[in-house]
C-alpha cells in the first residue's frame, strides 16, 4: 500500500508541476489537470496520497494541492465514510495543524487558508453533536506558536463567514452551528480578545519575534470584524466597551490601525435597540476621542494604498459615530450631548478639508444629518460649525481634481480613485448635487452669515476676473475664450452653485423685514453691469441674475434691466461676422437665456405682467431684425408671452392675441402646399430634401433647409401654445374672465382654452404629419431616400449611446465648433420633429381637457395615424394621455385606443422581438455586429418597460402603508428578530386595486384578457427589472379580478405555466424568484380547488415529492385538514416547485455538496397539556397560587 502511495503521489506531483509551468503547452496543461480531477473524484488512495503531499516538506504548490484533495474528500465523501475512517482523518488534519506547518513568517498564506478550510469544512459536518470539544482544542492549538493561532483565527472566522454571511449550509446545520456559537460567544470573545491584547502588547515590547505577533493580531482583528457584525451588542459593549477601548488605541499603530478601523466602523454601525446602543457614547469620551482626532489629523500627506485606505474607514467610522450620535441624542434613551462634541466636529472638519475629493463626500450624509438635527442645532457648538462648514463649501464646491492633470493636491488622490477623466466627471457632479443639499441646511440655519459669504465671493469674481481678462491668458482656448477648466470657470461655477442653494433658502428661512434686500440689490447691479465674451463665464452671470431675481420683487424698477440683460444674452456671439457654426458654450448660453425668461415668466407672470407690452414690442422686432435667432429659441420667447398672457385673465384678450401671435403659424401650416406636403409621403421626403444626394462639394441646398426649418417652427410654436395656454387657477376670476362654458353632472366647471380655435385648425394636418412620419418606414418610403440619407432612420450617436449607458465626455469638445453632416442633420430634424408631434398631442388633454377630449372621432384619428408604428408613442404620448383623461371618456375615447394597441399590436410586436433575442446564438462575430445586437437588444428592454409602465399606470394603483413611527427602533427590532430567527423581515407591503380605467377595462373581455396575455408572457422575457416589477404588481391585480369568473381550464393552466416558465428563466435571482414564488402560490391556491388541470402541472414538475403534494392539496382542499402558518405554507411549496427554477450559467455544471443534519440540539418545548385540556380553567386562574391544575 505504501508502495502505491508513493508510486502515485510522485505521478501527482509530475501533474502538478505540468500544470504550473508557465513553459507547458495547452494540451500537456489540460492532460495533466484531467489527471488530477479524475484522481480527486475516483480513487481510493486519496487520505494518505493528500497527506502525503501536503507535507511540509514538499514545495508549497504540492502541499496545497494535498490539502485541495483532503478538502474535496471531505466535501464530497465524508458521508460514505466509516466513523473510523472520519476519526483518522480528522486526528490527522489536527497534526497538520499542530506540526505540518513551517513558523509564522514563512509560511506561505495560501496554505494557512487550505488548512483553515478543511478543519471548517469538518466542523460544519460535525459539530457541536460529534465534535463536543472542538472549541477547546482550537484553544489548546494557540499554546503552541504563532502560527497555530493564526490558523485558528482563519478557522473561526471561515466558520463565521460559511454560516452567517454566505449561510451555504442546510438550515437545521445552520441552525445549530449559530446557536452552539451564540452560546459560547462570551468564551470565544473573552478567548480572542485575551490574544489579541497578550500579541499587542508582545508587539509593542519589539521582541525578536514582534511580526510574528504582529501577524496574530492582524488575523484576530480581522476575525473580531467577522463576528462583531452579527453578534449581540452586549459582547461589543460589555466591561464598559473594554473591546472598543483597545481599538481605539490600536488607531496609533501603523501596522494594525486599518485593521483596528475596520472592526470600529462595523462596530459602530450596528443597528439595535436604542438602549443596547447608548455605550457608544463612551467614544466621545477624552481617551477615545483623542485617539480618533490624532488620526485624523495625520490625515493629509504622502498617497500611500494602504494608508489611504486607513483614512477612508476612519472618515467612515467618524460617519458611523455621527450617525449613533443623531439617533441617540434627543431619543427616549436619553442621551445627552457629549461635552467633547466639539473634537468629534473637529475631526469630521479634517476629512471635508481633506485633499481627496472622495473622503470630502464621504462626510456629507453625516453634514446632513447633524444640520437637520433639532436637539444638535441648539447646541452652541453646532451653530458654529456650520459657518466653518459654509467657509470649508467655497474651497470643495470647486470642481479640481481631474486625474489627467497636475493642478491640485487633489489629482494625485483622484488617480487612485478614478480610472478616467469621465468617472471623475460623473462622481463630482454627483458629490456637488449632495453639497447642495447640506449646504441648504447649513443655508437654513445662519441665511444671513450664507447670504454674506455668497456676497463676498461673488463680488470678488467680477473684481477678479476683470483683472484676469486683462492681465493673463492661461488656461484658455485658441480663440481666447477660457475653457471648462480655466481657473476663472471652475470658480464662478462654484461660486453660483453656492448663490442658488442660499437664496433658496434665505426666503424659506427669514421674515420680509429681514431680507437683505438692499445688498441683494447692490449684487444684482454688480451682475448686471458685468460684460463678459466669454460663454461659460456669461452661462454662470445669467444663473445668478435667475437666483438673485426673488429680491427683485421687492425692487420692481430692476425688472426691465434684467429682462434686457437676458434679451441680449438670447442672441450672444462670440464674432457676429464669423461664418462657423456656434461653439456648444455659445449654444448653451442662447439656450439658457430662453430657459431664464421662461423661469421668470412662469413662477412671476404677475410681477412681469407690466412689461408685456415692451415684451412682445421687443419679440417682434428680434423676429424681423435678427435672422441668427434658431427656431427654438423664438419659440421659447413666444412660449414666455403665453405665460404673461395668461395673467390678462380675460378669455377675449388671451384669444385675441394668440390669434395674432400664431397667425402666421396657422396660416402656413394649413396652408394647400403644406396640405399636400403633410399627406403625402413622396412629396413630403422631396420637401425636406431626404430624396436629394449631397455630396461635401454642393451643401445642403438651401431651399430643403428652409423647408426642414419651416415644419420644425410650426410644431415648436404649436407646442408652445398648447403647453402654456391656461385659464385662471381661481373659479371666480375664470368665470369673471369668460373661461367657465358649463359644469359636468358633478357640478365642476367646464373651462375653455383660448387656443382651442388655433389647434383644432392645426390638428388634422399634425395627424396628417403622423400618418406620413409612420409610413416613411414601409420599403417603398425607404426606398425614395438618397443615398446621402438611406440611414436617416437609424438611431442617432448621441442616443445610442444613451441607451448603451456609455458616458458622452464633453470636457474636449465644449469649445469647439459643432460641424454636423448633412445625414446628422436630417437624423436631427426627423427625430425631433415626431417627438414634438407627441408632445402636442400629449399636452393638448392635459391642456385643453373636456375640449380635446370631445372632437369627434378623435379615438379613430389618433389610432389611424399614431398607431401605425410604435416607436415613440407610448412613452410621449400615451401614458399623458390616459393620467389626462377625465373619467367620464375612458369608455368613449381609451377603450377603442387603448384595446387595438394592446390587442393587435404590442403582444404580437414585442413576442416577435423578444423571440428573435432568444434565438440568438453566441457565434462568434464582430464587434460591430456585437454592439448592434445589444442595442436592438437594449432598445426591446426600453419599449417592454415603457408598454408595462403604461399597462400599469392604466390599471393598477397602488396604497402604501401607514409609515413607521420610529426607523430606527424599527430598524433595531427587525435586526434583533434576524438574529433570533436566521430569517429575513419582510417590510410592510402596498397594496395594488383597479383604477377606474382598469375597472373600464375589465368590462371588455377582449381587451383584458390582452392585458392578462401581456403581462403573463412578459414573465419569461430575459429583463429581471421587468419581470419583478410586473410579477410583484401587476399579474396578480389583474388575475384577482376573474379569479370568480368562468375561465377557461386552458386559460388557467397557461397562466400558471407562464408563471413556472418565468421561475425557469429568473429563477436564478432571489428578488425574481420570491416574487415569482409568490404568485405561483397565489394562484394555485385561489384556482387549484376549483381546476384539478393545476395538479396535472404540478406532478410534470422534474424531481417533485407527489407524497408531499398530495400533503399540500390536502390541507389545501380538505376545510377541516390541520392549518399550517404561512410560513410554513410557503417553504412547503417552494419545496414542490423547486425543479422549475433555472440555475446561472456559473452554477450548472457545479457538483452539489451535501451535508446531512445531524440530531437537533435544539428542540422546542411541548405545551403544558394540563393548560391546554383544562376547559373550566379561564384567564383570570393563571394568576391565582391556590389552583391546584397549575
Amino acid at each position: 500500500m505504501a508502495e502505491q502511495v508513493a508510486a502515485m503521489c510522485e505521478q501527482l506531483i509530475k501533474a502538478v508541476n505540468v500544470m504550473m509551468d508557465a513553459e507547458t503547452s495547452q494540451i500537456y496543461r489540460l492532460e495533466a489537470l484531467k489527471f488530477c480531477e479524475e484522481f480527486k473524484e475516483t480513487n481510493s488512495m486519496c487520505v494518505p496520497c493528500g497527506l502525503q503531499l501536503a507535507d511540509k516538506a514538499q514545495p508549497a504548490v504540492v502541499r496545497h494541492f494535498g490539502l485541495q484533495i483532503l478538502e474535496h474528500v471531505i466535501k464530497f465523501r465524508w458521508n460514505n465514510m466509516q466513523q473510523q475512517e472520519k476519526v483518522q482523518l480528522k486526528e490527522c488534519a489536527m497534526q497538520l495543524l499542530s506540526h505540518g506547518t513551517h513558523s509564522i513568517l514563512e509560511e506561505e498564506s495560501h496554505i494557512k487558508d487550505a488548512l483553515s478550510r478543511i478543519t471548517v469544512e469538518m466542523i460544519k459536518r460535525e459539530w457541536p453533536q460529534h465534535w463536543p470539544d472542538m472549541l477547546k482544542e482550537m484553544e489548546a492549538l494557540t499554546s503552541q506558536g504563532e502560527i497555530q493561532t493564526e490558523v485558528v483565527m482563519l478557522i473561526l472566522l471561515r466558520l463565521a463567514e460559511d454560516v452567517i454571511t454566505f449561510q451555504t449550509l442546510p438550515t437545521q446545520r445552520r441552525r445549530d452551528i449559530q446557536q452552539t456559537l451564540t452560546q459560547n460567544m462570551e468564551s470565544i470573545f473573552s478567548f480572542m480578545m485575551a490574544i489579541l491584547q497578550l500579541n499587542v502588547e508582545d508587539y509593542r515590547k519589539m521582541v525578536s519575534d514582534a511580526k510574528a505577533h504582529c501577524r496574530v493580531a492582524v488575523a484576530t482583528l480581522n476575525t473580531l470584524a467577522g463576528y462583531i457584525d452579527w453578534v449581540s451588542l452586549v459582547h461589543i459593549t460589555s466591561g464598559n466597551c473594554h473591546l472598543l477601548e483597545i481599538l481605539c488605541l490600536l488607531l496609533s499603530e501603523p501596522e494594525l490601525q486599518l485593521e483596528a478601523a475596520e472592526c470600529l466602523l462595523i462596530s459602530i454601525s450596528r443597528k439595535g435597540k436604542l438602549e443596547d446602543r447608548k455605550p457608544f457614547m463612551l467614544l466621545f469620551d477624552d481617551v477615545a476621542i483623542h485617539y480618533i482626532l490624532s488620526a485624523a489629523r495625520s490625515a493629509d500627506g504622502l498617497v500611500v494604498e494602504r494608508r489611504y485606505i486607513f483614512l477612508k474607514r476612519l472618515c467612515q467610522v467618524l460617519c458611523a459615530l455621527g450617525g449613533q450620535l443623531c439617533s441617540l441624542v434627543g431619543s427616549e434613551a436619553e442621551v445627552e450631548v457629549p461635552a467633547n462634541l466639539n473634537k468629534y466636529m473637529e475631526a469630521l472638519l479634517t476629512f471635508t478639508t481633506h485633499s481627496s475629493q472622495f473622503l470630502k463626500s464621504s462626510t456629507l450624509p453625516t453634514w446632513g444629518a447633524l444640520f437637520r438635527h433639532e436637539t444638535l442645532l441648539k447646541d452652541p457648538v453646532v451653530l458654529d460649525i456650520v459657518t466653518k462648514y459654509l467657509r470649508t463649501s467655497m474651497i470643495n464646491l470647486v470642481k479640481t481634481g481631474f486625474p489627467s492633470r497636475d493642478d491640485n493636491p487633489s489629482c494625485e488622490y483622484s488617480r487612485v480613485d478614478f480610472d478616467s477623466d469621465g468617472d471623475f466627471n460623473s462622481f463630482f457632479n454627483s458629490f456637488r448635487a449632495q453639497q447642495g443639499e447640506v449646504l441648504r441646511s447649513a443655508c437654513r440655519i445662519v441665511p444671513l452669515e450664507a447670504f454674506q459669504i455668497a456676497a463676498e465671493w461673488l463680488q470678488y469674481q467680477i473684481a477678479i476676473t476683470k483683472i484676469y481678462n486683462l492681465s493673463s491668458s492661461l488656461a484658455k482656448t485658441a480663440e481666447g475664450l477660457c475653457s471648462l477648466l480655466s481657473p476663472s470657470v471652475v470658480q464662478w461655477d462654484a461660486m453660483t452653485v453656492f448663490m442658488e442653494c442660499m437664496v433658496t433658502q434665505i426666503f424659506k428661512s427669514l421674515e420680509e423685514e429681514r431680507l437683505p434686500i438692499d445688498q441683494s440689490m447692490e449684487l444684482l447691479q454688480a451682475v448686471l453691469n458685468y460684460e463678459t465674451k466669454d460663454p461659460l463665464i456669461l452661462s454662470c452671470v445669467l444663473t445668478n441674475v435667475s437666483a438673485l431675481f426673488p429680491f427683485v420683487i421687492h425692487r420692481p424698477h430692476f425688472r426691465t434691466q434684467v429682462l434686457y440683460k437676458l434679451f441680449k444674452a438670447i442672441t450672444f456671439e462670440i464674432d457676429q461676422d464669423s461664418k462657423a457654426p456656434r461653439t456648444r458654450a455659445v449654444k448653451n448660453v442662447r439656450r439658457h437665456a430662453s430657459s431664464s425668461i421662461i423661469k421668470i415668466c412662469r413662477d412671476y407672470p404677475q410681477f412681469i405682467l407690466p412689461c408685456f407690452d415692451m415684451f412682445y414690442n421687443h419679440v417682434k422686432k428680434l423676429f424681423v431684425s435678427d435672422a441668427t435667432l434658431t427656431h427654438m429659441e423664438k419659440c421659447s420667447l413666444m412660449e414666455a408671452l403665453v405665460l404673461i398672457s395668461n395673467q390678462f385673465k380675460d378669455f377675449a384678450k388671451q384669444k385675441a392675441f394668440l390669434d395674432e401671435m400664431m397667425g402666421s403659424v396657422v396660416a402656413e401650416w394649413t396652408s394647400e402646399e403644406m396640405r399636400h406636403v403633410l399627406w403625402d409621403p413622396a412629396m413630403f421626403l422631396s420637401f425636406v430634401g431626404a430624396d436629394q444626394v449631397v455630396t461635401e462639394q454642393s451643401a445642403d441646398t438651401d431651399t430643403t433647409g428652409v423647408n426642414r426649418g419651416r415644419l420644425s417652427f410650426c410644431l415648436y410654436a404649436m407646442l408652445g401654445v398648447v403647453k402654456r395656454s391656461r385659464w385662471p387657477a381661481d373659479v371666480e376670476e375664470a368665470k369673471a374672465g369668460g373661461f367657465v362654458v358649463g359644469y359636468t353632472a358633478a357640478g365642476a366647471p367646464i373651462y375653455r382654452n383660448p387656443c382651442t380655435s388655433q389647434f383644432l385648425l392645426l390638428l388634422p394636418n399634425l395627424l396628417a404629419l403622423i400618418r406620413t412620419h409612420n409610413s416613411l418606414f414601409i420599403p417603398e418610403n425607404m426606398a425614395r431616400l438618397s443615398e446621402t440619407f438611406s440611414k436617416a432612420h437609424d438611431v442617432i450617436d448621441a442616443e445610442k449611446n444613451m441607451v448603451l449607458g456609455l458616458s458622452h465626455h464633453l470636457l474636449d469638445i465644449y469649445d469647439s465648433p459643432v460641424y454636423k453632416t448633412s445625414l446628422e442633420r436630417m437624423q436631427g430634424f426627423f427625430t425631433t420633429l415626431y417627438d414634438n408631434c407627441f408632445h402636442v398631442l400629449g399636452n393638448a388633454g392635459l391642456s385643453l381637457q373636456q375640449e380635446f377630449y370631445t372632437i369627434e372621432r378623435l379615438a379613430q384619428e389618433i389610432a389611424g395615424s399614431a398607431f401605425v408604428s410604435l416607436d415613440h408613442v407610448v412613452r410621449v404620448f400615451l401614458r399623458q394621455l390616459v393620467q389626462s383623461c377625465p373619467q367620464e371618456y375612458h369608455e368613449s375615447l381609451l377603450c377603442p385606443l387603448l384595446g387595438p394597441l394592446f390587442t393587435l399590436y404590442l403582444i404580437h410586436l414585442l413576442s416577435t422581438k423578444w423571440q428573435v433575442i432568444n434565438q440568438r446564438t453566441s457565434v462568434v462575430c464582430q464587434e460591430s455586429q456585437v454592439t448592434q445586437e445589444m442595442l436592438e437588444e437594449q432598445l426591446v428592454r426600453m419599449v417592454t418597460r415603457e408598454v408595462l409602465d403604461l399597462l400599469t399606470v392604466s390599471c393598477i394603483s397602488r396604497k402604501m402603508p401607514e409609515p413607521a413611527a420610529n426607523k430606527e427602533e424599527v430598524d433595531g427590532k427587525k435586526e434583533d428578530m434576524m438574529m433570533e430567527s436566521g430569517q429575513t423581515v419582510s417590510p410592510a407591503q402596498p397594496t395594488e386595486e383597479l383604477t377606474e380605467l382598469g375597472k373600464c377595462l375589465l368590462k371588455h373581455e377582449t381587451i383584458y384578457m390582452s392585458l392578462l396575455t401581456l403581462s403573463f408572457t412578459s414573465l419569461s422575457w430575459k429583463d429581471t427589472t421587468n419581470c419583478h416589477r410586473t410579477a410583484s404588481i401587476v399579474c396578480w391585480t389583474l388575475l384577482r379580478q376573474v379569479v370568480g369568473g368562468n375561465l377557461l381550464p386552458e386559460a388557467v393552466t397557461w397562466f400558471y405555466t407562464s408563471v413556472l416558465r418565468g421561475l425557469q428563466v429568473h429563477g436564478q435571482h432571489e428578488v425574481c424568484n420570491s416574487t415569482l414564488l409568490q404568485l405561483a402560490m397565489l394562484i394555485y391556491e385561489n384556482l387549484r380547488p376549483r381546476y384539478m388541470e393545476l395538479r396535472t402541472v404540478m406532478t410534470q414538475i422534474p424531481n417533485i415529492s407527489v407524497e408531499a403534494l398530495d400533503q399540500y392539496d390536502h390541507r389545501l382542499i380538505d376545510p377541516n385538514a390541520q392549518k399550517v402558518g404561512d410560513k410554513k405554507k410557503k417553504d412547503q411549496f417552494k419545496k414542490l416547485i423547486a425543479g422549475t427554477v433555472g440555475k446561472a450559467l456559473c452554477q450548472q455544471f457545479r457538483k452539489e455538496v451535501h451535508i446531512r443534519n445531524l440530531p437537533s440540539l435544539f428542540k422546542k418545548p411541548k405545551p403544558d397539556k394540563a393548560v391546554q385540556n383544562s376547559e373550566a380553567l379561564g384567564l383570570a386562574a393563571l394568576f391565582y397560587p391556590e389552583n391546584s391544575t397549575l
